[in-house]
């Protein structure tokens, strides 16, 4: 019997990429799943193709550049399924922009929903994962959160953020029962570039070259289920991309000649 039968797990950005990815792939666990996004339709688009229904999914659509209401969300699924097994903090926004270039308000707008919506919704679900004993918090960083990148200054930076935060949160509570994994994908094809903010706040709207042939979503929802099951604290899941990661820590360099030659798409 898989781990993960009747395991209530709450999914953000599940209207598409890895979201929808680990929506199917619960799914086929035996999962109780709650979808997030902004768009209702497509959430129910996800829970039809993944054969659930409203007895094994519950919707909560939202925006994450304002998670108010993750209180009432998270008191919403407690009501319906009585428990919160894990949150997965999966939906984001990326960057195709220069700092320089890059008004505040963007700034603002991108570390709301890349940084500040994971803080607030995990505050939301972790009292009740304490109370239980036990519960994860599942938390898509990126390898910009390793390193900065070309047009992806505030995005690497609600990134890095990531890191700092949830390695702090998780000293203070592993001795509760709360488990925390922090997952860095490199390039992976999904519609991340499409949806990226330019400096004027419109959407990049193109499939970057890098990610057209990247790995799968479905693959990379795989490899994230086996870094829960592992109980893994960190896992970075992608080509060979992530040898940048390694080349930035022990030669870093060499790592400064290499990154000045990429293409920022």
């Amino acid at each position: 019997m898989s781990i993960f039968k009747q395991k209530v797990v709450w999914i953000t950005g599940a209207s598409s990429g890895i979201g929808e990815a680990l929506v199917h792939a619960f799914a086929r666990e035996g999962s109780l799943i709650v979808l997030s996004a902004r768009r209702k339709e497509e959430l129910e688009r996800v829970k039809k193709a993944a054969g659930l229904n409203d007895n094994n999914a519950l919707i909560i659509p939202f925006d994450l550049s304002d998670t108010s209401g993750a209180a009432d969300y998270s008191k919403r699924i407690i009501e319906k399924f009585g428990r919160i097994d894990i949150l997965i903090n999966n939906g984001g926004q990326s960057q195709r922009a220069e700092a320089m270039a890059t008004s505040e308000t963007i700034e603002r707008q991108l570390m709301e929903v890349n940084y500040f919506s994971a803080i607030n919704l995990s505050k939301a679900v972790i009292p009740y994962m304490l109370g239980q004993g036990t519960g994860q918090v599942v938390v898509i960083s990126s390898i910009a959160g390793k390193f900065g990148f070309y047009l992806r200054s505030t995005y690497s930076a609600a990134k890095h953020a990531l890191h700092g935060y949830f390695e702090s949160l998780r000293l203070e509570t592993e001795a509760k029962g709360l488990r925390i994994l922090m997952v860095c994908p490199g390039k992976v094809k999904t519609n991340v570039s499409f949806n990226a903010k330019t400096a004027d706040g419109q959407a990049h709207n193109r499939m970057d070259e890098s990610h057209e042939h990247a790995l799968s979503a479905e693959a990379c929802a795989s490899q994230i289920l086996n870094g829960i099951k592992n109980q893994e604290e960190e896992i970075l899941i992608g080509g060979k991309e992530l040898l940048a990661v390694k080349i930035k820590r022990f030669l870093p360099k060499l790592f400064g000649r290499i990154i000045r030659k990429q293409s920022p798409y």
